[in-house]
């Protein structure tokens, strides 16, 4: 597909400097671009590519002042980052699938209903007394259990798991091999050191907006609602227990994992292999650092957690104590060496 660097900008919000008619066909790399590939600028550090890229076009700043001319028509809008966000999900709906129509063989029950422009791939299973909405995508090898709700443009991809009455939003994305609404982890011990399973009769709820990644898994609630809220991204390979609630527009990466009942809220970011207790709650906007493990509630807005190490339980536990005092201790031996350096007076 070709647009014209005019018709960009106007997607994008910007003001055009250059060939405004010069035509673009492909995204790329600032570093990368070739003739008829649009880049765009965000970090101060890739600067010295713009005079050298091959790009058609590049989107910047307001802000930024040239050094030298350059050989890209340059596209400047407010946030370059954010813009070219923008453009690629406006490439994403351009260029996406038009399948539609089922393809054989195909399973949905009597009972359940689908909007219309869907898509059901070969293999795909749907339950009985599902409810499925305009233009959803369910790809080939899909499960969709029983009472299912999936909202208006939500995709399923090839071999994702969709358990017994979870509920989908809008525009929501489940990847492939994703499972949704298995049993949580629950198991009550026994008086003989066994264990007995807990029945897990609660579901998941996934809010407008969310995209759940490869290979990820949610279980369902012990009792009421597994929840990730509107415009959350979880990655590939994440577990998010029972009775988990993930705030709005949170962001969690690839091989975390958070226990039952744990509380996330709003607009945090969990990188990745981060380690999450049960029953605790983390405060808007904290931002936990990959291979982290956090054991208690955060009630602060705005934290950043770091770290994370195991060994004897005791042990450990002195230590803390040691690390938090290191500040203390270090100013208190700067003050000795200080003293035993300064010549005594006679």
């Amino acid at each position: 597909m070709k647009f014209t660097v005019g018709q960009i900008a106007q997607v994008v919000g910007g003001t055009v400097e250059g060939d405004a008619n010069a035509a673009v066909s492909s995204l790329a790399k600032i570093e990368e671009a070739g003739a008829g590939a649009l880049a765009f600028l965000a970090n101060a550090k890739y600067e010295s590519f713009l005079y050298t890229t091959g790009a058609t076009a590049v989107m910047v700043s307001p802000g930024l002042v040239l050094r030298q001319p350059v050989s890209a028509a340059l596209i400047r809008v407010d946030d370059p980052y954010l813009a070219f966000t923008k453009l690629l999900e406006f490439y994403q709906q351009a260029t996406r699938t038009g399948r539609r129509g089922v393809e054989q063989p195909a399973f949905m029950g009597e009972s359940s209903t689908i909007g219309t422009g869907h898509y059901r791939g070969a293999f795909s299973y749907i339950g009985e007394g599902c409810v499925l909405g305009d233009d959803v995508l369910i790809f080939p090898h899909a499960y969709i259990g029983d009472r299912v709700t999936i909202g208006q443009g939500s995709v399923i991809h090839a071999g994702a798991k969709i358990y017994a009455d979870t509920v989908i939003g809008r525009y929501c994305v489940v990847k492939a091999g994703a499972v949704v609404g298995t049993d949580g982890f629950g198991f009550a011990p026994q008086p003989d050191g066994s264990y007995k399973a807990i029945p897990q009769i609660g579901n998941v709820v996934l809010e407008d907006f969310v995209s759940i990644g490869a290979n990820a898994t949610i279980d369902c609630a012990t009792l009421g609602s597994t929840v990730v809220r509107q415009g959350s991204k979880i990655d590939n390979l994440v577990q998010l227990a029972h009775n988990v609630e993930i705030g709005r527009h949170t962001v969690v990466a690839a091989q975390t994992g958070i226990a039952g009942s744990a509380k996330v809220g709003d607009y945090c970011v969990l990188a990745g292999q981060v380690g999450m207790a049960g029953h605790i709650s983390l405060a808007n906007k904290t931002t936990v650092t990959a291979q982290s493990g956090v054991g208690k509630t955060v009630k602060q807005e705005g934290t950043i957690l770091q770290g994370s190490t195991a060994f004897d339980f005791k042990q450990n536990q002195r230590a803390q104590v040691t690390f938090r005092r290191l500040p203390e201790l270090e100013q208190r031996v700067a003050q000795l060496e200080k003293a035993q350096s300064t010549p005594e007076k006679l």
